[in-house]
């Protein structure tokens, strides 16, 4: 996965007038940036990012600033579990540092509901982002939209949870995340999947008749592609252009019955087939072989 946010704007971004325990931890979240971005050195990056966390846990003083480097530490912490593919245990991960999980941040919300969607498990984060979305204070945050937007089209679309999806677009969380035309166009999203999974399944017979009709005609052309190569080889030494025209004809018959060589049912046929045009071959042509064979 690429690198979620260069965690060096954390620092630039901060008041000059930082404590020496501040300063520490910008130097540490900088280092976890380096480890994560220059070296590739994803459990190193974590150990900084964890070690950084806990530091900031027994730190008295709470302001934006701690705020910004407990975000930036998670951040980079969740790029590098994703990196060492253990991405299982990022949720908890992370509701460990908020306790609470309508305290998680916008950013870290949005990167969990995509992390998970990604690996194709949007159910983890059902119940987290729910309850994020219906807390009042975040409908005031930057973010909010952004999270509502990911949470109904990577978890209730997928899970087709249609009920709780249009419930969430009309409702409140809708109105404060939404514009009325984006909330018409999330509806229509929402329709479009609902009809998409109406559409009746294929019927089990119709999908089985196409293998038992393919075996039974496989069976019926090996038959008289047998019959034919024995009229061939019993007939005369003047035989030579019907040899090449039936095998033409059985090369033609492979592009106008336009079989697929990657499908399973096909490898029987296929391997039959090359066995015969191998005996045609051996029959058509060994005679020359031999007399230039004679003549050398």
């Amino acid at each position: 996965m690429s690198s979620l946010a260069p965690a060096r704007s954390f620092v630039t971004a901060c008041s000059p007038q930082l404590t020496s325990s501040l300063t520490q931890m910008f130097s540490m979240l900088d280092t976890a940036a380096e480890q994560m971005m220059v070296h590739k050195d994803f459990q190193a990056a974590f150990e900084t990012c964890k070690g950084g966390l806990e530091s900031l846990a027994n730190m008295e003083q709470e302001d934006n600033r701690c705020g910004e480097l407990k975000a930036g530490f998670c951040i980079l912490g969740i790029q590098a579990l994703a990196e060492l593919n253990q991405w299982h245990g990022v949720s908890c991960w992370v509701l460990q540092q908020y306790e609470l999980q309508e305290k998680i941040p916008a950013k870290i919300m949005q990167m969990c509901i995509l992390l998970y969607s990604q690996v194709g498990e949007p159910a983890v984060m059902q119940e987290a982002a729910r309850v994020w979305l219906h807390c009042p204070s975040n409908s005031r945050l930057t973010g909010f939209g952004t999270v509502a937007e990911l949470y109904l089209l990577h978890v209730l679309v997928p899970l087709g949870h249609r009920d709780e999806a249009v419930e969430m677009i009309v409702g409140e969380v809708g109105s404060a995340a939404f514009t009325e035309e984006q909330r018409q166009t999330a509806l229509d999203v929402v329709e479009e999947k609902e009809q998409q999974n109406k559409e009746p399944p294929l019927n089990p017979e119709i999908t089985a008749n196409p293998v038992s009709t393919r075996g039974s005609v496989i069976r019926k052309l090996e038959t008289m592609l047998r019959f034919l190569h024995r009229k061939v080889l019993g007939t005369g030494s003047g035989s030579f252009p019907l040899r090449r025209v039936f095998l033409a004809a059985v090369l033609l018959y492979m592009l106008f019955f336009r079989m697929d060589p990657a499908l399973p049912s096909s490898f029987m046929w296929i391997s039959k087939l090359l066995q015969l045009v191998r005996q045609m071959w051996t029959a058509m042509f060994a005679p020359y072989y031999q007399a230039l064979t004679q003549r050398s």
